[in-house]
């Protein structure tokens, strides 16, 4: 005979059951909920009026989005679902629905604010003893736009078609002087055809207008590169009494060039060459990964397809944080972030940085595995110091590290979480849905790295 529970969804509760019975008493979003009701979020209670309808508290819908993005809900729509759908989602809206449109507008509105709060929760880490900074790894990932690659519009094309509508203006306003005469063809709006051409080649002048601001940017910093270039040439040539090896470095060339790209979409992501092969429109996400509990300590999103001039901004940001957050120690890097200059900017900000000077073999023989370490250099370079470093047991032991500190958050950040690309456009608010994703993970982790009781 069979023995099944009994399946009963009429019975009434005697008792009405409160929220905080619905979930186990360990559960991320009761961990998201308490840690966002501990910040400070005076800025955004501030900025509400008071008046009119009741506003949901910013504590509310700050806990909405940080568990969505951690669990893989990031549109407001599917947020809002939630609120019906998920017991989790339930337990953070108290029982309450916000509407997607209160969800994206509080997203867009309080981005900075946001982005505020990423150092806040780096500070609850210290406090909690799980954040170590020593050893820390930068990396970037490409992220894609919330735009069509084939939105994109060169320089070339948008002179074509340009020269093509300006002629298609020409001939509708030779029909217009010359209705009586001329047959028009049925359904054929002079009037509106000419405003459509217009309002295109308006949008099309635009476009070229940016592209061609772009390329008088390109053209300042890479003039300035040749002339450094050039200069140190010079000073080579100088110093040795004979002439340099090699070409001397190509000038620059002026002007946007054919193949010179906008999206109209987005015009501020770039084409950039993606995982697997190919092209797409996307953005360059960086962060800088503590080594010990895989926090993200800073995270920025850039423009540029290459990691050179990367490592820069990074050591800027970590220079800027809370001096109760500890020292960054040593800085781990792959053969994308190398120059003399990233290296030298390193020493300068008192950290060592372990940076692999190129492409380093998956299976190197056994007899470089294990060669005895050669004497140090005497008043060593930055990059001889670095160089060095890298021969011992002990810097590449260091540097092994750093190809399992951030490859896993990107990876669980964009296979698990399936955040693989951004919501909202634009550099800026694109730079805050980072620091929402990041501050994210790190309290995804923070939760699992905290004590169970």
């Amino acid at each position: 005979m069979s023995n099944f529970r009994p399946t009963d969804r009429l019975t009434r509760y005697l008792m009405p059951p409160r929220v905080d019975e619905w979930l186990p008493q360990r559960h991320l979003a009761r961990f998201v909920v308490e840690v966002v009701e501990g910040l400070d979020l005076k800025a955004m209670s501030k900025a509400y009026r008071g008046s009119g309808s009741a506003s949901y508290h910013p504590s509310t819908l700050l806990s909405m989005l940080i568990y969505g993005y951690a669990t893989g809900v990031f549109s407001s729509r599917k947020l809002e679902r939630a609120t019906y759908d998920s017991v989790a989602f339930h337990f953070i809206a108290a029982n309450d629905h916000p509407d997607h449109d209160t969800i994206a507008t509080f997203r867009r509105r309080f981005l900075p604010e946001i982005e505020g709060q990423f150092v806040e929760v780096l500070k609850l880490a210290r406090e909690m003893g799980v954040l170590k900074m020593g050893t820390v790894a930068l990396d970037g990932t490409k992220i894609h736009a919330n735009a069509s690659r084939h939105s994109a519009l060169s320089y070339e094309h948008a002179g074509n078609i340009e020269a093509q509508l300006k002629a298609e203006v020409s001939e509708l306003l030779a029909k217009a002087e010359a209705a009586d005469q001329a047959d028009v063809p049925d359904g054929m709006s002079i009037p509106e055809e000419l405003a459509l051409r217009e309002a295109r080649l308006e949008k099309l002048a635009e476009a070229r207008a940016k592209i061609e601001a772009r390329a008088r940017e390109r053209f300042e910093r890479e003039e300035d590169e040749y002339q450094a270039k050039l200069a140190a040439r010079d000073a080579k040539a100088e110093a040795t009494g004979r002439k340099p090896r090699g070409k001397p470095p190509e000038p620059p060339v002026e002007g946007p060039l054919p193949t010179d790209q906008i999206n109209l979409t987005d015009e501020e992501s770039r084409i950039m060459p993606v995982a697997g092969g190919g092209f797409d429109q996307c953005y360059n996400a960086q962060a800088v990964v503590a080594a010990g509990s895989l926090l993200v300590v800073a995270a920025e999103v850039v423009q540029a397809a290459n990691d050179k001039q990367q490592l820069q901004p990074m050591l800027n940001q970590l220079a800027v944080l809370p001096d109760a957050l500890g020292e960054v120690e040593t800085l781990l890097a792959d053969n994308g972030y190398f120059s003399a200059a990233n290296v030298t900017a390193c020493a300068a900000a008192g950290i060592d940085p372990l940076v692999a000077m190129g492409r380093q073999p998956h299976h190197p023989p056994l007899a470089e595995r294990f060669a005895d370490t050669p004497p140090p250099p005497e008043n060593p370079t930055p990059v001889e110091a670095m160089a060095y470093r890298l021969k011992t047991p002990d810097g590449r032991k260091l540097y092994a590290l750093g190809k399992q500190v951030p490859e896993p958050v990107f990876g669980i950040i964009k296979s698990v979480l399936g955040f693989r690309q951004f919501l909202l456009r634009g550099l800026d608010r694109v730079q805050g849905e980072w620091s929402l994703v990041t501050m994210a993970w790190n309290l995804k982790r923070l939760f699992v790295l905290c004590p169970a009781g």
